[in-house]
């Protein structure tokens, strides 16, 4: 059964702020959610260009299965 849990990024590691019961060692996935996501910070336009030419050829190299999940309403919006 899904549960959501807040928790802050903070050098690699992230911080939960909320309680959660989960045995020790179980694997979660992580839905980031925060509109404070920065884009890398490259001044040089060429290395821009290159790393924007590279990200994109990887997308293309890994598209979104058709049978992956689909995200439901309450999963697209935060709950308060």
């Amino acid at each position: 059964m899904p549960q959501a849990l807040k928790a802050v990024y903070r050098s690699g590691t992230f911080i939960l702020q909320t309680a959660c019961n989960l045995p020790e060692g179980v694997e979660v996935e992580l839905f980031v959610q925060s509109p404070q996501i920065a884009p890398p910070k490259i001044a040089d336009i060429a290395a821009r260009q290159n790393f924007l030419k590279l990200l994109v050829e990887q997308m293309q190299q890994n598209p979104i299965p058709s049978n992956a999940p689909r995200f439901t309403r309450d999963m697209l919006h935060e709950r308060r």
